[in-house]
């Protein structure tokens, strides 16, 4: 009997500390390469607001960074994310494609095609733009130097060479051959085709190396308010492309881990007012006609045309452009013959 009071008392004991110990949730956000700095002003103001809505469950973050495509793959091979916040629709829809870890309709469950800002692209070119770099049709001038990820790999890449054959078209009347031979020009002047933006950033600002870095709009003005001296300027091509930054909750991982709630939290923090202000301190786009009038000195006036409107689809895109064979390995190919 003895012996049964014992196993009472340190049962009840158990009991006791279990329900009064503090639960922690961890979410993992995989995202592409250069979102780093952008996650680390978002993440403290989203685990600030949950703290102090669930006392008992401290929360963190954490993220993982590379090429979108890159970051896709390891999440099919196995990588346990709970979020993905990427720049290109086709890198999340892989993941329901290939390993049905998202609904089909996951483009739905938030607003504006589940992406909570926007880009474009833009050049960052030397100080005094020395090579009097000011639309993509400058870009194909013999022996200028560009730098920008490699498109197989990084969809920053994609959107770069979408927006480059985007612009080329409309300036030629969609003249196939002319927008071909437009882009084998493009092609041939690139020095170095890394595997994500943040590599391009580095070749082009550190290394030295090119007179163009064509990377995203929030990229390129980030990196000229890194160097006080002013060492760079921006230029905004007025024709441009819409890239978008969507984002989904992997259901089928947070289902096992028990993090739907606060992953879905965390998304939808993207959308407020407060995560919207520091998005546009970071030179990103967002769908809030006040808050785009408020910063307009930081946004030029663009004329944006969608990849689905010119290229019929991102999976057509894909197919056409980037598959092996597709556009861009001929015209590669060709321009460095």
């Amino acid at each position: 009997m003895k012996v049964k009071g014992k196993k009472r008392v340190s049962g009840v004991l158990l009991i006791l500390f279990t329900a009064g110990a503090a639960h922690a949730t961890t979410l993992l956000n995989s995202s592409y390469d250069v979102s780093r700095e952008l996650f680390a002003a978002l993440n403290p103001l989203f685990i600030a607001q949950w703290d102090q809505a669930h006392p008992a469950d401290k929360l963190t973050i954490r993220q993982s960074h590379g090429g979108s495509s890159k970051q896709a793959l390891a999440i099919l091979q196995g990588l346990k994310a709970d979020v993905v916040t990427y720049n290109q629709v086709s890198d999340v829809q892989i993941l329901h494609d290939r390993g049905q870890l998202i609904p089909a309709n996951w483009q739905r469950r938030l607003p504006d095609n589940s992406s909570p800002f926007y880009s474009t692209m833009a050049f960052l070119v030397r100080k005094g733009n020395p090579k009097n770099i000011h639309d993509w049709s400058d870009l194909t001038r013999s022996g200028l130097q560009l730098v920008f990820p490699n498109p197989k790999t990084s969809g920053n890449g994609r959107y770069t060479w979408l927006a480059a054959w985007g612009a080329a078209a409309k300036a030629d009347g969609n003249t196939p051959t002319k927008t071909e031979a437009f882009m084998r020009r493009f092609v041939n002047n690139v020095a170095v085709f890394d595997t994500g933006g943040r590599g391009s950033t580095t070749t082009f600002a550190e290394r030295g190396i090119g007179d163009v870095l064509i990377s995203f709009e929030s990229e390129v003005n980030n990196i000229r308010q890194q160097y006080p001296a002013s060492q760079f300027e921006v230029v905004v091509p007025q024709t441009n492309i819409l890239a978008e930054f969507p984002v989904a909750r992997i259901d089928r991982n947070v289902a096992a881990d028990g993090n739907a709630e606060a992953a879905s939290q965390y998304l939808r923090f993207l959308y407020s007012p407060q995560a919207q202000k520091v998005i546009t301190s970071f030179y990103y786009r967002v769908n809030n006609p006040q808050l785009m009038a408020e910063n307009k000195s930081r946004f030029p006036q663009v004329s944006l045309f969608r990849v689905e409107d010119l290229f019929g689809s991102w999976e057509r895109a894909m197919q056409t452009q980037f598959a092996s064979g597709g556009e861009f390995d001929k015209l590669q190919s060709a321009g460095h013959k």
